[in-house]
């Protein structure tokens, strides 16, 4: 029998499933995997249930349920003065993953280039190579902004693609204007490039506001947006986001998303579209900020120099006034000798460059940051 060559050779169990198994097993405080603990808006999940009483048990149409594509699109105008046609320009997704999944899958070709901001998230480069197309990873400076210089001389005919992630996962960077203008720079001097905006923190931004490619209209019809309502209205579990791009390339996209998962959760969908109604998103920054700045006070007395988390709902912080171990290592003797886990930095790099960097999640209940900052300042 021949053995089988893995398509993924790189990929493995994640660090997440791992970080968060250690939890489990040793009584830990989770602090490593990006999800809230509390609970969701009572009215959310009071509009989940009316809808689940409703006649919406069967598949929805394949780009969405209509009425809450019409809401996205009145979102996207409200809060960034774009006009799409819900029709044609949105579509609605089994998540963050599979709407990245599905662009990369339809867009891009064996043999082009991809690039790929690091560190990062480890969705990107999958669906890349799954595709024959080649992966170029680029460091982002020290402070976690891009090297656009770099990226302006590593962009070649054969480069299809940029992605950039903002608000930033794993450093919570958010892009000033000075970065977005440079991006506009480069992708109007190579026509050939696209975008894709990873954009799921959008409403998770504090000091700094985030720049949407939505609101730039020399560049936004040949960038592929994505948006998660699970990290908007923390609800992850329900998987389902959607992305924003123009006809020409929402056409190709759609051609895979109908055989990736057809349609969306319809409960879900009907669910969201009522809501949407009912909300401000644009209230989520100052709930996360008030979060941050509780996280940040209570460890401030640690050994933990803590870095600046300007958007999404991670912090960031350096462990090398403590210990000389990799980071790997330090997370897993975090959760068996202190009972808090987090996520060592260097699994977000394809060199696995280590900078004695881990990662929290501040999205927790106060009791829980609070229990975990306990733990901390006694290390």
């Amino acid at each position: 029998m021949n053995e089988q060559t893995s398509k993924l050779p790189k990929v493995g169990t994640t660090i997440f499933t791992v970080m968060s198994k250690m939890a489990a097993d040793h009584g830990a405080i989770n602090l490593s995997q990006g999800f809230p603990n509390f609970p969701v808006d009572s009215v959310l999940q009071d509009l989940l249930a009316e809808k689940a009483k409703e006649q919406v048990h069967q598949y929805a149409p394949m780009a969405g349920n209509p009425e809450l594509l019409n809401e996205i699109s009145k979102l996207t105008e409200q809060q960034y003065g774009r006009v799409t046609h819900p029709s044609s320009e949105i579509l609605v997704t089994a998540g963050a993953t599979q709407a990245i999944f599905a662009a990369i899958q339809a867009l891009v070709r064996s043999g082009e280039e991809v690039l790929i901001l690091d560190p990062c998230y480890d969705c990107y480069e999958s669906p890349v190579v799954l595709t024959g197309a080649i992966p170029v990873h680029l460091p982002l400076k020290d402070d976690f902004s891009p090297d656009w210089e770099l990226i302006d001389q590593k962009v070649s005919p054969r480069t299809r693609l940029i992605i950039i992630n903002n608000p930033h996962n794993p450093s919570g960077k958010v892009l000033d204007e000075q970065d977005i203008d440079r991006l506009e720079s480069i992708l109007i001097k190579h026509p050939h490039l696209l975008l894709l905006s990873d954009e799921v923190y959008e409403y998770i931004t504090f000091e700094k506001k985030h720049i949407s490619i939505n609101s730039r209209p020399k560049i936004r019809e040949k960038s592929i947006i994505i948006s998660s309502f699970g990290k908007t209205f923390h609800i992850t579990g329900w998987k389902i986001g959607y992305l924003i791009a123009p006809e020409t390339l929402m056409i190709e996209i759609k051609k895979v998303h109908q055989f990736l998962v057809f349609c969306v959760n319809s409960p879900a969908q009907a669910t969201l579209a009522a809501y949407l109604k009912v909300t401000d998103a644009s209230l989520l920054g100052s709930f996360y900020q008030q979060k941050r700045d509780t996280f940040r006070k209570l460890i401030a007395s640690s050994r933990f120099e803590l870095l600046p988390s300007e958007g999404s709902y991670f912090q960031l912080a350096s462990y090398s006034k403590i210990s000389e171990e990799n980071d790997v290592d330090f997370c897993k003797n975090l959760v068996t000798q202190h009972g808090v886990a987090a996520i060592p930095l260097s699994v977000f790099n394809d060199d696995h460059l280590d900078r004695k960097l881990i990662r929290f999640c501040f999205a927790k209940d106060d009791q829980t940051l609070t229990q975990a900052a306990e733990r901390l300042c006694k290390i």
